[in-house]
């Protein structure tokens, strides 16, 4: 079974279309999407900035209701559970944020910003929560000694490290990595996911990984969820769909990543105009207007999301080929 569930989960926003016209548009975020997260391993969610990828997070994470469709956590559906249940939800899932800098309190000392979980959520002694403080410290690589110290006597990699040994304090079972080595040095990024596989393999923890960065994300993810205008337009194994994308989207996407090896040569593929609007979104399939194979039946039929070979895909060109 599933750590966590995702079935036909929709987000859209209401939205002012002008200024003074007060006629209001929808904003169809996150639209009817589908996926799932096995225990101890790693989803990749990857796309363009307003694809849906960190309303998705938020949605798991609780911190927005669905428009529709439903999250299942160890097969209990989340509108279903009673307070007991949320809270069990709450500590079982946790999230590591983007920028280290402004998800710590300046004003906290380390200490006392690793243990607010457990205070908040556990009965437990001062010198319990001391214990389990520096546990998480060393478990992120970090010395006893700072647990004394502010953020601001650390450098950005080590204020993720002590971002994700709070995140880790209530023993989560999910954690939402939600672009975690995006704000920092690309000397420190390696360091930070490869701390995060190492946790994943100690701790057996499932990620749901939202990332730009999409060598980082064929790096750490053992499965990609590539989405476009709110919807996923190909899952895969993460190694496979890299190295041979089907989707013309995915294609573009990767063509245009930094290669896994100096001698590797890829064409890259330029996508034409921007990202349409979610308040408008093409009919069809949403990524015609910018498709180098793009067909006649694109702007008429939206493709389903269907199985092609070894992933599903939800593209035209494949029409025939499904099974």
């Amino acid at each position: 079974m599933p750590v966590l569930e995702a079935a036909g989960l929709t987000k859209h926003f209401q939205a002012r279309r002008g200024l003074f016209s007060g006629s209001r548009g929808v904003v169809r975020a996150v639209d009817d999407i589908s996926f799932s997260i096995e225990s101890g391993r790693t989803l990749g969610v990857v796309g363009e900035s307003g694809c849906g990828k960190t309303t998705t997070a938020k949605l798991v994470l609780g911190l927005e209701e669905p428009t529709g469709g439903s999250i299942r956590f160890e097969g209990r559906d989340l509108q279903e559970l009673d307070p007991a249940g949320r809270r069990h939800y709450r500590k079982s899932v946790q999230a590591v944020f983007q920028d280290p800098f402004a998800s710590l309190s300046p004003r906290m000392r380390i200490s006392d910003i690793i243990a607010e979980p457990l205070v908040t959520n556990e009965t437990v002694t001062s010198g319990e929560v001391r214990r389990r403080v520096l546990e998480l410290l060393d478990l992120v690589g970090l010395p006893e000694r700072s647990a004394d110290l502010f953020p601001h006597e650390f450098s950005g990699g080590q204020r993720q490290r002590i971002a994700i040994a709070r995140a880790l304090a209530l023993s989560p079972k999910l954690v939402v990595l939600d672009e975690p080595v995006s704000a920092l040095d690309v000397s420190i990024r390696a360091q930070i996911l490869n701390l995060l596989r190492d946790l994943q393999d100690r701790l057996g923890l499932s990620y749901l990984f939202i990332a730009h960065d999409l060598a980082a994300v064929a790096h750490m993810s053992h499965t990609i969820v590539v989405m476009y205008l709110g919807k996923i337009v190909e899952v895969g194994d993460a190694q496979t769909l890299a190295r041979a994308p089907k989707h013309p989207y995915t294609a573009a996407l990767f063509s245009a990543a930094l290669p896994s090896h100096p001698d590797e040569r890829r064409e890259e593929i330029l996508l034409a105009g921007e990202v349409p609007s979610p308040l408008n979104p093409p009919s069809g399939c949403r990524f015609h207007p910018r498709c180098p194979q793009v067909m006649p039946v694109c702007g008429q039929q939206e493709p389903a999301l269907a199985q092609v070979g070894d992933r599903f895909v939800a593209c035209h060109l494949y029409d025939q080929a499904r099974h």
